[in-house]
């Protein structure tokens, strides 16, 4: 294992954030399926990322929503205090101004002044909460945008998005970094107020030095080469990070390479192309945004977490020298040949060989239905109560 020593100190650098809300009991617009073992209560979220981290030794943080998993009555020292208990920690915030009904027509580019303050207002709190944690991601989507042509002045709610994220931008702490998120539709579906990573790219740039664009890899339409975004915004120092998912269709939240590894693959090849290009690691927010209607939430979590690991070792292992010959050459097929090369390769041994020298289990999948952890938590939360945010 000797000449993987590399990809093995690459490993232990490459950490995941887990979504607290992937755990409780979510759906589509059509409504859920309940999950007896689905968390309740931000200290079962966080019980159950523990878990996931305790197997798979790559996931020490916990993103969160502020409505969600800061409800009237939580104070915030109990929610480090309990992420503590289980092992991980708060990682980036969420503001969530998209639930509540006084944003029907929208948050930050609503056209009533005080509906906007009320939006900038929620998301000031969630920067304080992040202040309050220690953490050091302010993580900003919105449903923000019009379904008929006519219905807004596009051009304004442009200037409003802009002014307001620079206000955003200029709240945050000196260590914070806004991570701004895109989606080309839903639930807007005639003009998204932030539609694409170039719009995205554009506010935080005007938003200020400590913003950057996140990639959420189910946000994008069908033919989309999402790792040339990625390799362009690595090149234009406006990559922050990553919302990890897999879809067939649309926003699926269908657990990473489900349905396209290759891509996943080939989206960590860019990414340490850029390290192999510049020298330097670039500084990656790497996240889980899945919440998932019929698969046992830990498992889908485990999966994914696996997933990724396998994946980033592939793209470690591509023979990059002779990357640079072939390519130099016009050698498509060679070139070629060097990636399939990387992807083809069997990495179980070498994640065996990581997790064995961190006293981890092999298999964690294996080892999480082993150890009755599903069981125990069905039986306790089936008792009743509700979880502590009603998103659906």
């Amino acid at each position: 294992m000797a000449k993987y020593d590399h990809v093995l100190k690459q490993l232990d650098d490459f950490k995941i954030e887990l979504p607290s809300w992937g755990f409780a009991d979510t759906g589509t617009r059509f409504g859920k399926f309940l999950q007896s073992a689905a968390a309740r209560s931000i200290e079962e979220k966080l019980a159950d990322a523990g878990q996931v981290h305790r197997l798979t030794g790559a996931c020490p943080t916990v993103a969160v929503h502020t409505l969600w998993d800061f409800p009237s009555g939580k104070s915030i020292a109990s929610v480090v205090k309990a992420a503590k208990k289980y092992g991980v920690a708060i990682g980036a915030i969420n503001p969530n101004v998209f639930e509540s009904q006084q944003y029907k027509w929208g948050s930050l580019t609503n056209r009533d002044p005080d509906i906007r303050e009320q939006a900038f207002a929620h998301i000031r709190d969630s920067i304080e909460i992040a202040r309050q944690v220690g953490s050091e991601y302010i993580s900003l989507w919105f449903a923000d945008g019009i379904n008929y042509p006519g219905q807004a002045d596009l051009i304004e709610r442009k200037h409003l998005m802009a002014d307001a994220l620079k206000s955003v931008h200029d709240t945050m702490a000196e260590n914070m970094t806004m991570l701004v998120e895109y989606k080309p539709f839903e639930p807007a579906f005639y003009a998204t107020d932030i539609a694409d990573w170039g719009m995205a790219m554009l506010f935080a740039r005007a938003a200020g030095p400590r913003a950057r664009v996140l990639v959420d890899t189910g946000h994008h339409y069908q033919t989309t080469n999402i790792e040339q975004i990625v390799a362009w915004l690595l090149d234009e120092n406006m990559l922050g990070g990553f919302h990890f998912n897999d879809r067939k269709y649309a926003d699926d939240d269908l657990t990473l390479g489900s349905i396209d590894p290759y891509q996943v693959f080939r989206i960590f090849h860019e990414i340490e192309n850029h390290r192999f290009r510049t020298g330097k690691k670039p500084a990656l927010a790497y996240m889980v945004d899945q919440s998932h209607n019929l698969k046992p939430k830990i498992e889908a979590m485990i999966q994914t977490v696996d997933t990724a690991q396998h994946l980033y070792v592939k793209a470690c292992l591509v023979d990059r020298k002779a990357l640079a010959t072939a390519q130099a050459k016009e050698d498509l097929v060679a070139s070629e040949n060097i990636l399939r090369a990387a992807f083809f390769t069997d990495t179980r041994p070498i994640l065996a060989e990581w997790r064995k020298s961190h006293r981890l289990p092999i298999d964690p999948l294996a080892a999480h239905r082993a150890s009755g952890y599903e069981r125990r938590a069905a039986a306790k939360r089936s008792k009743g109560g509700k979880t502590d945010h009603s998103f659906a």
